[in-house]
């Protein structure tokens, strides 16, 4: 079952047109993806014990649009994992205003151990956060 939040636009989301800016839909996944490893109960810097970090630097982005939001439209943004890999997770999205889809998404994120000193390496999904994230599978 897909994970859901809502978004508002705001002013600054608008281009001179008065609708959302393609680039703006960027920030609204990176968002929506936040709250759903928040609810999850993991994060996308999520501390290690031996003070270094787990963390998902994002290795790929797309967005395919069907339709237009302006100022003040509330968006609905669905979130799902579309595939789980050994060590990256595939995020679907779908964001509706009213119940009209009018994008749709994918990012790519690599899982990683971050170290105190600012090594970055990627590392096999851990399987309790494989676990979390099996919940919120499409299909």
């Amino acid at each position: 079952m897909p994970f859901c939040t809502q978004r508002r636009i705001e002013f600054r989301d608008t281009d001179a047109a008065g609708i959302v800016h393609f680039s703006a839909f960027f920030p609204f996944l990176e968002s929506a993806e936040h709250e759903l490893l928040r609810s999850l109960g993991l994060s996308v810097m999520q501390p290690l014990d031996d003070g270094g970090h787990l963390t998902w630097p994002r290795v790929a982005a797309t967005c395919d649009y069907t339709g237009t939001a302006k100022f003040e439209d509330l968006l609905s943004i669905e979130v799902a994992v579309e595939h789980l890999g050994t060590k990256s997770v595939r995020y679907g999205f779908t964001i509706r205003r009213d119940a009209s889809p009018i994008a749709t998404a994918t990012l790519t994120a690599v899982c990683c151990r971050l170290t105190a000193d600012g090594q970055l390496t990627s590392i096999p999904i851990p399987d309790d956060v494989r676990q979390r994230l099996e919940s919120v599978a499409s299909g």
